[in-house]
């Protein structure tokens, strides 16, 4: 399947496989979190930016610096889910994100809700040491694109 985009949006199909359940065939919670990380990467990719190809140059990262979900619904072993994104804000050195998981396919018109929250990301420099992780401005040619799809 295809993501879907829009300017300031983006959805993105995920599917539950055993390996996302707990015993009783729920999605653990934290799982939520990798799936709407994908999202994000995936939306990244779709307006022309690669993360890997940050990385190396102009040697930055986005990493979380807040998360406030709303778990609303348990996703169940095979459920088709929908993970989407909003921008809501672009700073000098940072993204702010409103995103859903919801049961359905991309495009469906009725898809129950079963995730809700917000994130925030900060660009860092990564430099030659891993560890030294500095906020830095997002670079002024990406920044200009972002800006450009709010």
């Amino acid at each position: 399947m295809k993501p879907a985009q829009k300017t300031n949006a983006f959805t993105f199909p995920v599917r539950i496989y055993y390996e996302d359940t707990d015993a009783g065939g729920v999605v653990y919670y934290a799982n939520y979190l990798k799936f709407l990380e994908r999202c994000r990467s995936e939306w990244l990719r779709s307006i022309g930016f690669e993360q890997a190809e940050l990385l190396r140059a102009p040697g930055i990262a986005f990493v979380v610096r807040n998360v406030n979900l709303d778990y609303l619904k348990p996703a169940r072993l095979d459920d088709l889910l929908t993970v989407s994104l909003e921008v809501e804000k672009i700073t000098r050195a940072q993204i702010f994100f409103r995103q859903h998981v919801q049961r359905g396919a991309p495009g469906a018109d009725s898809g129950e809700e079963l995730v809700s929250g917000t994130i925030q990301v900060v660009c860092v420099s990564i430099g030659t040491n891993t560890g030294q992780l500095k906020i830095t401005s997002i670079p002024a040619a990406m920044r200009e694109q972002l800006e450009a799809i709010q």
